[in-house]
């Protein structure tokens, strides 16, 4: 197993697996890198990559429903949450819905290499197109990692995969919300990611209550000690499945420290990659 080097995209490259699929190979523009346990994960060397708010989504889901037997990923990118659910929770069916081309050749790829073509669907589309999700299709667990950004509100880059995992070039928080609460099942979880400063934690709160949900619990996430929370985890649940009294309750959790003060895997952050297969 390979040890990770760094928290955002610090995966290398581990040893090749027994039952590798035939004719999956790594490009020259792509790399290979530790995702969960075992599983390794394809990437463009000049693209998007995989970043701490995609593992502590991933995580955070599969932690609060641990029992899940459907998953659904929306704007699933190159793969990342769905690669890390499937690997913790081994008898869930996955679904991923992802609008970009190569990300979706990406994660299909990765798919093959770990052999789970037989449980992981990725589909390729606008999750906001009613053909992307049939509507009697319902999910256990629903996981997101919105966009943080409207266009125009900071430095766009020139890379598509990169512009689109920053801005909102296909949906809101708010858009994910209403997605998310048509497709869960009866006493589903939906966990997300989104910035937690008071404007930007306004959006995921009007947008989950607008969609008929509510959010039961919140963790906020700093990234180094003493440095105030600059994003926070949410799980959210459907109005109708709680009980009238808990609709107006949420339980804000203790934040979780990425690094120390002195730049070290903060302990607890270690137990996290410690939860989805990697050493500390």
């Amino acid at each position: 197993m390979t040890t990770p080097t760094h928290f955002k995209g610090w995966a290398k490259p581990g040893p090749v697996p027994p039952g590798l699929a035939s004719g999956v190979v790594v490009e020259p523009h792509e790399t290979l890198d530790a995702i969960s346990g075992h599983f390794r994960l394809f990437q463009l060397r000049e693209g998007h990559r995989f970043s701490t708010d995609d593992i502590l989504t991933a995580w955070y889901g599969t932690t609060w429903c641990p029992t899940a037997r459907t998953a659904l990923d929306l704007g699933s990118g190159i793969g990342t949450v769905g690669m890390i659910c499937a690997w913790r929770l081994p008898g869930t069916r996955l679904v991923t819905v992802e609008a970009q081309s190569e990300s979706v050749a990406l994660a299909r790829k990765s798919a093959r290499y770990n052999g789970l073509t037989d449980r992981y669907e990725i589909r390729e589309g606008d999750f906001r197109d009613p053909n992307a999700l049939r509507a009697e299709e319902k999910f256990d667990l629903i996981t997101g990692s919105p966009p943080y950004f409207p266009p125009g509100a900071g430095v766009e880059s020139e890379h598509p995969q990169k512009l689109a995992c920053r801005f909102e070039l296909r949906g809101t928080v708010a858009d994910y919300c209403t997605t998310a609460v048509q497709h869960l099942a009866a006493g589903g979880f939906f966990a997300c990611v989104f910035p937690c400063e008071a404007a930007q934690l306004a959006r995921v709160v009007a947008g989950a209550a607008a969609a008929g949900l509510v959010i039961v619990r919140q963790r906020p996430v700093v990234f180094r000690e003493g440095d105030p929370p600059l994003v926070a985890l949410f799980g959210m649940m459907r109005a109708e499945d709680l009980p009238e009294w808990f609709r107006g309750q949420t339980w804000t959790e203790p934040e979780l420290i990425i690094r120390a003060k002195d730049g070290k895997i903060h302990p607890e952050y270690a137990a996290v990659k410690l939860a989805i297969g990697f050493p500390p």
